[in-house]
């Protein structure tokens, strides 16, 4: 159990990349993935303000853990905040991969701008960014970005055109800004093409990652004590 982590994901694209980025963290880790795709179309249908979605997001988080996973980590910013509210007694921790990416926006400076494609993803991680100032103590202005145009193109799987559409409308809107959130997963290959822009631009990937690594790390060592 100590040495497994799963991935709740409600794409099959995001299984090749979280699988790499957990394998260059932590090479000695299990690492297991759930693809539920009609999670997403549900929130994006219903909204994600709705018991019978909480309860199928909550379903699939104890589904991913089954298999003796100590950490679960939904990719999905839309569902994510549900995803995190799993009651697990106590058998797994149950987690959201763009937390720590907003814990490190929100140090960055107050002008926050969530670029999105989907506009399902905004509100949440909105509150996700307030959610975050709060608790460091710090004061924010999230402003945000809908690019819709691009999601077509991730839907039909030219992830290229996709990243070159994020990429030319963040950088006009990026000037007001004190840092970039990429608001889902499927997008953090902007940070790339964003570099020169001079203001920092998260994806959520990463340090999701590494904070579920270091989850089950810690938990790793709570254990041996």
């Amino acid at each position: 159990m100590a040495d497994t982590i799963a991935f709740l994901h409600t794409a099959q694209v995001h299984v090749q990349t979280f699988e790499r980025l957990t394998r260059e963290i932590a090479p000695d880790l299990e690492v297991r993935h759930l693809v539920r795709e009609e999670l997403l179309h549900e929130a994006r249908t219903t909204g994600t303000d709705n018991p019978m979605l909480a309860a199928r997001v909550h379903e699939a988080m104890r589904d991913a853990a089954s298999g003796g996973a100590a950490v679960v980590a939904c990719t999905c910013s839309t569902i994510g905040g549900l995803a995190e509210q799993t009651a697990t007694g106590g058998a797994f921790a149950a987690q959201r991969i763009d937390r720590a990416m907003a814990d490190r926006a929100v140090r960055c400076g107050p002008r926050v701008l969530v670029a999105a494609a989907l506009e399902s993803t905004l509100e949440p991680t909105t509150a996700l960014i307030l959610s975050a100032a709060a608790r460091a103590g710090v004061g924010v202005k999230p402003s945000v970005l809908l690019v819709e145009e691009a999601w077509a193109h991730f839907e039909a799987g030219d992830l290229t055109r996709y990243i070159a559409v994020l990429a030319r409308e963040i950088r006009a809107a990026a000037v007001a800004a004190d840092v970039v959130v990429l608001a889902q997963a499927s997008m953090a290959a902007v940070a790339a093409d964003l570099a020169d822009i001079g203001v920092e631009v998260l994806g959520s990937p990463g340090p999701g990652v590494a904070h579920a690594v270091a989850t089950l790390r810690a938990s790793r060592t709570a254990w041996a004590t």
